[in-house]
């Protein structure tokens, strides 16, 4: 066993349950403690992806390659900076205490296990160890009805998923006769009378991934959930959890054998169009900027799926570009909505953000660099990334779903442009917004540079990703 592969998870692991401990101990004074060991713990996780090197490419069930580091890296950062962002809004709320420290260590620690699993059990524990953080997490504010019937959702839809996912990986299992994710999707070369079976089992699969996803049309969970989580919990679900799946899912469709993958290009069609076309005619119509962010994730993961069509035809590289510049933008945005929240209830009604831009002159730009990269305008990391997404899309001949992704794009800026004309050019909103500590400031400073310096100069992450994708062997 090479324990330095396992580094980042044991640190995460062991700096969750020290949190945990902690707080036990030191429970009057432990609110700054308890944020600097967390802070502390996700830095050294990303460290020892970025700089220590394995010395073999796997572990059991575990891939331990770049692939699987670069995305243990990005999900080290995306709980690095939304540990800076929730630090000022949990200590405001009451909940910055152990507990909720700790189950974001043990969330990231999921992610990483289904990013990185090569065994169906393995990505199977690590999506329930990061589901039953979220649970919590999102439920976290015990004293708020509408974070309680969030979480309640989220566990109702999500028990729902485990169930379809449970029972397709057991068929998979009857089916291949092996737990390794590239020997179960490559049996069908063996056993050719198996396909029937595998495909059913794929599509169940399929179908507990679309409601964690919020593929349409398994997403109606998702702007609920995601307006009554607090802000910050919001931004960790819709990036972290998103990119961990996308990372697996990337897997799956690589090592599908041609007869079994020429059988999901038609569904996976179909899921991309209803997607993209859902999630922006629907968020055309919110006055509610979670909700309005919320339908704007569904259409994001539907350009992430459009592509997928194309991923043995070069358009791995392409997703995973776009799942990082998305992990920041999306971070960004949803953090800086926690961030304008009184204490009170976050800061949600389209009207309450008139005039911010001259309140909050800081904060509202950064926030507006998030929204005009979301929507895929220059000089963006958002315009870079959806410029290679669509690509790759051509490139591999799926012409017209490549024009239904452009002009649900073009439909899309309106909604993002809307919030920041509320923002610049309507009077100030008589209700006050709360200063920003430094935690925020350095996460705000952090986004603001990545989505600028991508947009301008994104040739040396797509090479380093390029690179990966040129180099992307799975251990069975």
């Amino acid at each position: 066993m090479d324990w330095t592969g396992l580094l980042p998870l044991l640190i995460l692991a062991g700096g969750g349950t020290l949190v945990l401990a902690v707080g036990a101990i030191f429970r009057a004074r432990s609110r700054n403690l308890l944020f600097a060991l967390a802070l502390l713990t996700a830095g050294a996780a990303g460290a020892a992806a970025a700089l220590v090197t394995p010395a073999l490419p796997a572990a059991q069930g575990l891939d331990l390659g770049g692939y699987a580091r670069f995305f243990t890296f990005l999900l080290a950062a995306i709980t690095f900076l939304t540990i800076l962002l929730v630090r000022q809004y949990a200590l405001a709320r009451d909940f910055a205490g152990d507990e909720f420290y700790g189950l974001l260590l043990f969330g990231a620690s999921g992610m990483i296990l289904v990013a990185a699993a090569t065994d169906w059990v393995i990505f199977f524990l690590g999506l329930e160890l990061l589901s039953l953080a979220l649970y919590v997490l999102i439920a976290i504010r015990k004293g708020e009805a509408r974070s309680n019937e969030a979480g309640l959702k989220y566990f109702i839809m999500g028990a729902a998923a485990s169930g379809f996912l449970t029972f397709g990986l057991a068929l998979l299992y009857a089916m291949s006769g092996t737990l390794q994710i590239a020997g179960s999707l490559a049996a069908v070369l063996t056993y050719p009378e198996s396909l029937p079976g595998v495909i059913l089992a794929l599509a169940l699969i399929l179908t507990g991934l679309g409601f964690k996803l919020s593929l349409v049309p398994f997403h109606l969970w998702t702007p609920d959930v995601y307006q009554g989580a607090p802000a910050p919990v919001t931004a960790f679900l819709s990036t972290g959890s998103k990119v961990a799946l996308f990372a697996a899912l990337l897997r799956f469709s690589w090592l599908a054998a041609p007869p079994l993958w020429s059988y999901c290009l038609p569904a996976l069609w179909v899921l991309a169009a209803l997607t993209m076309v859902v999630g922006n005619l629907t968020a055309l119509h919110q006055t509610q900027v979670k909700r309005l962010l919320a339908y704007s994730s569904i259409a994001q993961m539907g350009y992430l799926f459009m592509t997928m069509l194309a991923v043995k035809e070069g358009g791995l590289a392409p997703i995973v570009f776009y799942l990082a510049v998305y992990a920041v933008m999306d971070l960004g945005a949803f953090g800086l909505v926690g961030s304008f929240s009184p204490d009170a209830a976050d800061l949600d009604d389209l009207d309450d953000y008139q005039g911010l831009g001259y309140a909050q002159p800081w904060r509202a730009a950064v926030f507006t660099v998030c929204l005009v990269s979301l929507a895929g305008l220059p000089p963006t990391a958002g315009f870079m990334g959806k410029f290679v997404l669509f690509r790759a899309v051509l490139h591999a001949d799926y012409v017209v779903l490549a024009v239904i992704g452009i002009v649900t794009v073009i439909i899309s800026i309106y909604y993002y442009l809307k919030v920041a004309v509320a923002m610049y050019m309507r009077p100030e909103a008589a209700g006050a917004v709360p200063g920003a500590d430094f935690a925020v400031r350095l996460a705000g400073a952090a986004v603001l540079l990545v989505l600028l310096w991508l947009g301008v100069f994104p040739s040396p992450l797509l090479d380093l990703i390029s690179r990966l994708a040129m180099a992307f062997s799975l251990p069975s």
